[in-house]
């Protein structure tokens, strides 16, 4: 498609009415409405001057500048839950304003949408999905099984009883949204978390509550072939967080490669990427590289980042002790900057990587993250904007390659 400026488009209006006026009045000299014309259109007027980009650091960035900036690479998507969609809260506002991918926070979990035996409900996530898909945006799926949000109604009876339930309530909830949800997280969390005691701890596989009612980790290969049976024509994800931890990532690849082998319809893999504000971008970076060296042709999204401006003992995660002092609303701003820095760095790293095809943060505004009560309650400042909306160094790094986040 041939793209015309407004200066192309005046010149052949112009080139046009001289064209009509020779063919009407039949000579090139002749008197045209009381002047005197001479076969030449007059010349256009100059183009108007392209619109000044916002100063460094504005506080009102442009509609779409997060979205446009990275549109060539990835989508750039964030979480929300339907009552900022429903309050119309600056978080949603700046959400339909910056991002073009919705995951929402927690209406597609399964304890939300069949709490007891047959019971569904879908009326908080039918809000948030149409509202994303009103603002032309996609709309990741997420979870259809995770363990955490699993009724106990889901895990009673046989193998046989647990795998016909989570068929139905597969088939169910995707059945619901077809056509408007094309990405699902299929199965959430799966690796174990004993990473700490080193290869004496117990993995690859999570012992959660899906593992221990089953017996072993079969229900990954039946949540992943009802999801394929009941909409062929979505793309199917395991989602897992800290792939950035060298053990971890290590687990999560005999994971991926054990699946493959056994014909899993997996398409691709979610890296969650909850960082510190002093952690190795590199690191995050290795674990997208390693799938891509199994070369399993697997997509890979980006799907709940933050960053954290404390960097905890485990102790304060395990008996909230020993946790870093709270900043308060106003950290200090070398914190700020080595956030900035750290997203810059991965983002950069990202758009090199031909496989991810979705970025996400996990929130709009620093007042909107789960960070702030946990591990403890405190102020925290994991995102993009801060808690009044206006957008922090990491937005003007991600947005500005001029912008210096020293």
């Amino acid at each position: 498609m041939v793209d015309f400026t407004a200066r192309d488009r005046l010149k052949l209006l112009l080139g046009g009415s001289a064209l009509l006026l020779t063919a009407c009045g039949g000579g090139g000299n002749e008197p045209v409405s009381g002047g005197v014309f001479n076969g030449k259109p007059p010349p256009p007027p100059p183009p108007p001057p392209p619109p000044s980009p916002p100063p460094t650091g504005s506080d009102t960035p442009v509609t779409g500048m997060l979205r446009d900036y990275y549109r060539n690479n990835f989508k750039i998507g964030t979480a929300i839950n339907h009552q900022q969609v429903d309050a119309r809260d600056k978080s949603a506002q700046i959400a339909a304003d910056q991002f073009n991918s919705i995951t929402p926070e927690w209406e597609l979990k399964p304890s939300v949408i069949n709490p007891s035996p047959g019971v569904y409900n879908f009326s908080e996530g039918d809000r948030i999905v149409d509202w994303a898909l009103e603002n032309n945006m996609a709309v990741r799926g997420h979870a259809l099984l995770w363990h955490v949000s699993t009724p106990h109604h889901f895990l009673e009876g046989s193998r046989e009883d647990i795998k016909l339930r989570l068929e139905d309530y597969i088939w169910t909830v995707m059945d619901h949204y077809r056509g408007r949800i094309h990405v699902w997280d299929v199965v959430n969390e799966i690796v174990s978390p004993d990473i700490y005691r080193g290869y004496d701890g117990v993995g690859p596989d999570r012992r959660s509550n899906w593992y221990n009612a089953v017996g072993n980790s079969d229900y990954i290969d039946w949540a992943f072939h009802a999801a394929r049976a009941a909409d062929p024509n979505v793309q199917l994800f395991l989602n897992e967080y800290d792939t950035e931890t060298p053990l971890k990532r290590e687990w999560f690849v005999q994971i991926l490669r054990r699946l493959k082998q056994r014909g899993v319809p997996l398409d691709g893999v979610g890296h969650q990427m909850h960082m510190f504000y002093d952690t190795d971008y590199k690191e995050a970076l290795a674990a997208i590289e390693a799938v891509d060296n199994e070369y399993m042709g697997l997509i890979q999204h980006v799907t709940e980042i933050d960053v954290s401006v404390y960097h905890d003992p485990g102790e304060c995660w395990q008996t909230s002790t020993n946790c870093d002092a709270d900043y308060g609303p106003n950290p200090p701003t070398e914190v700020l900057n080595t956030q900035a820095a750290l997203l810059k760095n991965l983002l950069d790293g990202l758009t090199l990587k031909p496989s991810v095809e979705s970025v996400s943060f996990w929130g709009v505004r620093d007042g909107d993250s789960w960070l702030n009560t946990s591990p403890i309650e405190r102020h925290n400042h994991p995102l993009l904007f801060d808690r009044d909306g206006k957008p922090k160094p990491a937005f003007h790094a991600l947005t500005d390659p001029n912008y210096k986040t020293e």
